[in-house]
Parts: structure tokens; C-alpha cells; sequence
């Protein structure tokens, strides 16, 4: 196989139940494709089956025309497994994918080119014109927007939703980027955003379709409080780099 165009890098934490559904559609979605793609998952510190289940659907489906490589990362971490599969994977552009699957696998090719140019950077937002949410608590969305609304203040005041779990990066700058990451928590994409931005990438929203997943891995008082911190470690940590 030549170098994949695309990588779709899933980090995985207590999954077994949603992963294999969306390997399914990740999978037929890029096996529809005409360019060269692969699949990483990275299962994350699991207490469940998770990484059987992972490792099962790679024995079934992996090829070469498109690999489904499974991946472990033992240290819990969103931020930690994404690294990991940036870090593993090959392609001209890579593409983060929540577990979930809250947004259309078809909505994958709006984050690159020809649908998407002069990006290095694009993100799915549930705020941008044009987003539209579906069956989110409005205790939920009023939650994101307070949360934002600090992002907004501290670090990232031209972007309306840095939390959507669905990113794109230019191959070759995921290095330079994810190399510099302390955050390995659920804040890890406000301090790579935060990152880019300092270094002049060129960041896009792309307004997404996004339907609630009453079953998501998020607290919403315990992740907000400890993001929240992890805003502040960020914007301190620039200001003692630049001194």
C-alpha cells in the first residue's frame, strides 16, 4: 500500500460496546473511498474488553488496500492515546474520531481537501453556522457554552467549540505539536489548539451535524472543574516559556 492520504486515529477507553458499530461505519465509509486510508485504534487504559474487541474486528477486516492497526496505551488519557496514534500514523492528513460517533462518518471528508483548503488544522464545531445539534440536555450544552465561553477568554478567543471530539491535522506538523503536549487529560485539544494558534496554523471550524450520546464517558461537574484548571496550567506555562 502506498502512503495513506487519510488516518482515522479512535483513541478507545470501556468501548466494547460502541467500538465495534463504529469500526463498521469508519470502516465501509473508507473502504467507499478512492483514496488510500488506515485505521488506528488506540485502546486506552480499559477495564473492559475493549482491546479483544478491537483486536477482533483488525483480524477480520485489516488488509493492505486499508490497515486496522490496534494500538495500547496504558496510561489513562485521552490526550495520551490520541498522541499515541498521531504519533503511529502515516497519513498526508489524521483524523481524531471519538468512539461515540456522534457526528456522520460521511461528514469526514469536509475537514481536508478539495472540500477544505489552505486548513492546517480543521475541527468539528457544534457552534459555527450551520451546526446543528441533536437531543442535548439544555443543562449540557449550557455546561459547553460556560466552559467555552472561558476557553474563549483565556486561550482561544476566535473558536466557538474546541471540545468536539472530531479533528483534522496536516500530517506534518502532528509532530512538532503533540511533541510539546503536557495536558494527557480530556483538555489535551484546548493546549494543542492553544499551540497551533501561538505558531500561526491556520485553524477552521467546519459546522457539523451532532447527535447526543446519553451514554458519553463525560462528568460534567468533575471534567468541567478539572479542564477548567488545566486552561489555567496552560496559560501559565506559555507565560513562563516566555520569560
Amino acid at each position: 500500500m502506498s502512503k495513506p492520504f487519510l488516518s482515522v486515529i479512535i483513541p478507545a477507553f470501556n468501548e466494547e460496546q460502541r467500538l465495534p458499530g463504529t469500526l463498521e461505519q469508519v470502516f465501509a465509509f473508507l473502504k467507499s473511498q478512492s483514496y488510500p486510508s488506515e485505521i488506528l485504534i488506540v485502546e486506552n487504559a480499559s477495564q473492559d474488553k475493549t482491546f479483544q474487541v478491537a483486536e477482533e474486528f483488525a483480524a477480520r477486516f485489516h488488509s493492505d488496500e486499508l490497515p486496522v492497526v490496534v494500538l495500547q496505551e496504558h496510561q489513562r488519557g485521552k490526550g495520551v492515546a490520541v498522541k499515541k496514534g498521531m504519533f503511529a500514523s502515516s497519513g498526508k492528513y489524521r483524523f481524531m474520531c471519538d468512539a461515540d460517533l456522534s457526528m456522520p462518518v460521511t461528514e469526514i471528508n469536509r475537514f481536508f481537501p478539495p472540500a477544505l483548503k489552505d486548513a492546517d488544522i480543521a475541527i468539528a464545531s457544534r457552534e459555527a453556522p450551520g451546526a446543528v445539534r441533536y437531543n442535548e440536555p439544555a443543562y449540557r450544552h449550557l455546561v459547553g457554552r460556560v466552559f467555552n465561553t472561558l476557553i474563549r477568554v483565556l486561550a482561544l478567543p476566535t473558536l466557538n467549540d474546541t471540545q468536539c471530539g472530531f479533528k483534522c491535522f496536516r500530517g506534518d506538523i502532528v509532530e512538532g505539536l503533540f511533541e510539546d503536549m503536557t495536558i494527557t487529560g480530556w483538555s489535551f485539544d484546548v493546549e494543542i489548539l492553544y499551540l497551533a494558534q501561538q505558531r500561526g496554523y491556520r485553524i477552521q471550524e467546519v459546522p457539523i451535524p451532532w447527535y447526543f450520546n446519553p451514554d458519553s464517558h463525560i462528568s460534567v461537574v468533575k471534567d468541567s472543574t478539572r479542564m477548567a484548571l488545566d486552561i489555567f496550567k496552560i496559560r501559565l506555562a506559555d507565560r513562563q516559556n516566555r520569560k
